[in-house]
């Protein structure tokens, strides 16, 4: 006999919690209600006239001997709520692992790169160093603005002396994050938007590219000049696939003062289709800012 389910604990949970106020609870026959029968039965718990054609009655003399039979079994009480919980978390309530709610183990990972520390014995020592933490372990207030890097080459080469960045004291370098990391840099990119302190986007300079970087919440860009981008951007770097993004982006354009820097980038990019990837840039990147005045 297998382990309840996430969804008939859910079924059986909820119930647990409405009769601290009625005597019992009605569960209309179903995929969770059927597995939760045939659990009780396969552990010789007896449902007898609580059972119907048509539902289940919950009482509290059968959830009671549910619970005996899942603690002899050293699985997680009803009352245990294991969504969201990592898989050592749930451990601490019993025997069952699940899989299907459990907070996966990247969930709340990202990727940061700060000044080097300590030298590790056996480990050549730099001027940066990458770490992989839990986002919630970070102080935020510890740091004076957010630069996410977009390319994972580019991040492991990011240096914060850049004259561009000369006005932060202490920028917290964090990987814009892939399926592996995605989840908790959208999730301290969440936190950070609360401080209202800058946030700055370094990645390619294409359709996906600022798409990503006005989706994340960034206030900036670290881009290479524009007459520099006038000079090297090309077509090559814009391809068909990102065609989806540019009438967002045109109508992010029409936003923008016409007086805006921003809009010089974007004849670039929109008008005459030409872009350049962040690997490319070989001139010193400036700051400018992505949307208009409020």
């Amino acid at each position: 006999m297998t382990a309840l389910s996430a969804s008939a604990r859910r079924v059986l949970r909820d119930a647990a919690g409405k009769l601290r106020l009625e005597p019992y609870v009605d569960k209309t026959r179903g995929k969770a209600v059927a597995e939760i029968v045939a659990w009780c039965r396969g552990w010789d718990i007896e449902p007898g006239a609580r059972l119907n054609r048509v539902r289940l009655r919950l009482d509290r003399e059968l959830l009671e001997a549910i619970d005996a039979e899942l603690e002899v079994q050293g699985q997680p009480p009803l009352v245990a709520e294991l969504s969201g919980l990592t898989t050592a978390e749930q451990a601490e309530h019993g025997q069952q692992e699940a899989k299907s709610v459990r907070e996966a183990p990247r969930e709340s990972r990202v990727l940061v790169s700060l000044p080097a520390g300590a030298s590790r014995p056996g480990i050549a020592s730099g001027v940066r160093e990458c770490l992989d933490v839990d986002w919630r372990t970070i102080t935020l207030d510890a740091f004076d603005a957010l630069v996410q890097v977009e390319n994972l080459d580019s991040f492991y080469a990011f240096t914060a002396h850049l004259p561009a960045l000369s006005a932060y004291q202490r920028p917290l370098v964090v990987y814009r994050g892939d399926r592996h990391y995605g989840g908790g840099f959208a999730r301290l990119a969440g936190a950070w938007s609360a401080s209202g302190r800058p946030h700055a986007y370094a990645g390619d300079f294409d359709l996906k590219g600022l798409d990503i970087a006005l989706a994340s919440g960034a206030t900036e860009l670290l881009l290479p000049p524009l007459v520099w981008l006038r000079q090297h951007a090309t077509a090559a770097h814009v391809p068909a696939s990102q065609e989806p993004y540019r009438e967002w982006l045109r109508r992010h354009r029409a936003t923008l003062p016409e007086t805006h820097p921003l809009r010089g980038y974007l004849a670039l990019l929109l008008d005459e289709q030409r872009g350049l990837k962040q690997q490319w840039f070989m001139a010193p990147c400036v700051t400018l800012a992505l949307r208009g005045p409020a």
